[in-house]
């Protein structure tokens, strides 16, 4: 794939995401990638590789800290009192941009298929984007930082997933 002039770069090694326009990096956030490091297979609970596209946008206009399960927002607002009643969920919270894979037999089609593995760029308590590989495969970021990524990001917009 040619490289765009507008597109969002992942590093795994870095736990970084740049949001890069014409080869220079633009605006820097911290992630959280998949606690098993990356991969590709369904089930594996790591973070897949490659060029993907942002498929779909949820969760405009919702508010900070909304709960969103299934794709969809429960009525609930996280909060310390909320995630201390369920210590091991894996909260997704204000927005989410899914992710479908670009590459057939890496990313995309069958058992490794971004799409169907449900892999999000989604918002996540701050404690949660430590600098430190800790999600179940999608790439956490903090909320306020989801959320203007969320606005300055359109559908279709490619991403690129890389181990450094």
């Amino acid at each position: 794939m040619n490289t765009p002039a507008f597109y969002l770069r992942v590093s795994i090694s870095r736990q970084c995401l740049d949001v890069m326009r014409h080869g220079r990096i633009v605006q820097t956030y911290p992630v959280s990638t998949a606690k098993n490091g990356p991969g590709e297979q369904r089930g594996s609970y790591c973070t897949p590789r490659g060029w993907h596209r942002i498929r779909a946008k949820i969760g405009a206009g919702l508010p900070l800290g909304a709960v969103l399960a299934g794709r969809r927002f429960t009525g609930e607002i996280y909060e310390e009192a909320l995630a201390a009643e369920q210590p091991e969920r894996d909260w997704i919270l204000s927005r989410i941009l899914w992710l479908g894979g670009l590459e057939p037999g890496k990313n995309r089609y069958g058992a490794v298929d971004s799409t169907w593995r449900y892999i999000y760029l989604h918002g996540s308590p701050d404690h949660g984007v430590s600098g430190q590989p800790a999600s179940h495969g999608c790439i956490r970021l903090k909320n306020h930082d989801i959320v203007e990524l969320f606005e300055q990001t359109p559908a279709g917009t490619a991403v690129y997933i890389a181990e450094s």
